[in-house]
């Protein structure tokens, strides 16, 4: 089982991290499925628009909510991240070499959301890389079996693991 996590420090940097990564591979014509974030910046209200892209081409979905600006809270809609889910899995079926995952968060920490698709890419043999935040680290820890592997928020560092399971599948074929 092939599963990794990487956890950066600073608000959004765990998107952008994997978001480039993603890019970064599928120019090297690797077979990237999967979803990132992309948010954006709602206009006036402080907060950002959560945006996620489905891997390789899209589209992109909102997943939040406006639930106003006096509002607390999670802002996720659970429906659009479903739709997200949904496309992944579909797009899972038709090959990738990895499957990235933009965050395992509180709906994944709870059994819904893209957990039954990481199980899924794993059964079929495929890597998975999973961005995470300190307060779901249990939750995914449980899930993975304690398994996953921590990988250090940095490009060079994911693309080492990555690099590391081609020379092992290599090796093993």
């Amino acid at each position: 089982m092939d599963i990794a996590y990487t956890i950066a420090p600073g608000k959004g940097d765990t998107d952008l991290l994997l978001h480039g990564f993603a890019r970064s591979l599928m120019a090297q014509g690797i077979r990237v499925c999967g979803a990132v974030q992309v948010n954006s910046e709602s206009c006036g209200t402080g907060l950002c628009d959560m945006d996620v892209k489905v891997l390789p081409t899209g589209p992109e979905i909102r997943i939040s909510q406006n639930l106003g600006p006096a509002a607390r809270g999670c802002r996720l809609d659970p429906d659009a991240l479903e739709q997200v889910v949904g496309l992944v899995s579909a797009r899972l079926h038709k090959g990738a070499n990895l499957l990235i995952v933009n965050k395992f968060g509180k709906h994944e920490a709870g059994g819904r959301g893209f957990r039954p698709v990481i199980a899924e890419a794993l059964s079929l043999g495929i890597p998975v890389l999973v961005g995470l935040n300190t307060l779901n680290l249990e939750a995914f820890s449980n899930f993975s079996s304690g398994l996953a592997r921590c990988v250090p928020p940095h490009s060079s560092a994911l693309g080492a693991w990555f690099e590391g399971l081609e020379t092992e599948l290599g090796a093993s074929a």
